[in-house]
């Protein structure tokens, strides 16, 4: 006669749970996140070794490749933020995947812009001799940063997700406006601040080839920087919103259950 345990079976559900486990990391982002360190040691190698001194700045020259493309990738990244905060105002489907991508596109470009505003200063310091001047172009850059600071701020206010995405798309449609000023103020006020080097009116571009390339070479990075960081922001943020529907869902269903109960048992 055979016995049969009655004891429970031992499982451990942790692992195959942990495997389940959503995250926002696919085939697609690991290969892309490959590229971008590939193009982020291209550019550390031109950057601070093929690339020659400047004649006046010499070594100092070299911030640049920072400096610059951050802050043209800051404003790419503002205007994602309103496009897709127009699509979303004026589609009819009004669909919350645009407002995600506006929030999470306006949170790297003010990364960006912090990015910006501390490499500037210390470029001003090798420079001007201070970290920071109230000249045009940088009171201009902190405003266009404080912008977005309120934008998401307004984007944590309580209220609906639909009531988040209106409002904030309103603002998000009107602060891309600061990129103009921000861009042409050098022309527009008597500034510390050179003027544009490589995106001239006149079409000459002033600078040394390698130095060019160089710069080439950090507007690449950066954006696929972006790019990447754009994919799994969205991704979290598509979570955090189903996170709160589900606890919305959660709390309205022990509601209804807490009026379904007689009135001795509540």
């Amino acid at each position: 006669m055979t016995q049969t345990s009655t004891a429970p079976r031992s499982s451990d559900p942790g692992p195959q749970r942990a495997a389940r486990r959503p995250g926002t990391g696919t085939t697609a982002t690991r290969v892309l996140g490959g590229v971008t360190l590939v193009a982020i040691g291209w550019l550390v190698a031109f950057g601070l070794g093929f690339s020659p001194a400047d004649r006046d700045q010499e070594e100092s020259v070299r911030i640049l490749y920072v400096h610059v493309p951050t802050i043209w990738v800051a404003y790419v990244a503002f205007v994602v933020t309103a496009v897709c905060s127009g699509i979303y105002m004026f589609s009819r489907r009004h669909s919350l995947g645009w407002d995600r991508a506006a929030g999470a596109s306006a949170e790297i470009g003010v990364l960006f812009v912090a990015l910006t505003l501390l490499v500037g200063a210390l470029w001003g310091r090798l420079t001007w001799g201070v970290f920071w001047q109230w000249d045009a172009r940088l009171t201009t850059t902190a405003l266009l940063f404080v912008t977005y600071i309120g934008y998401l701020a307004v984007r944590r206010l309580g209220g609906s997700h639909h009531q988040r995405a209106r409002r904030s798309a309103v603002i998000g449609m009107l602060a891309v406006l600061l990129i103009p000023l921000v861009h042409w103020s050098v022309r527009l006020w008597r500034s510390l601040h050179q003027e544009a080097t490589v995106l001239r009116t006149d079409g000459q571009v002033r600078m040394d080839g390698l130095m060019l390339f160089s710069l080439f070479v950090g507007v690449i990075a950066f954006t696929l920087i972006y790019v990447w960081l754009m994919l799994h922001r969205t991704r979290v943020m598509a979570m955090e919103d189903a996170l709160d529907d589900h606890g919305l869902e959660e709390a309205l269903a022990a509601r209804r259950a807490e009026g379904d109960r007689p009135d001795g048992e509540r």
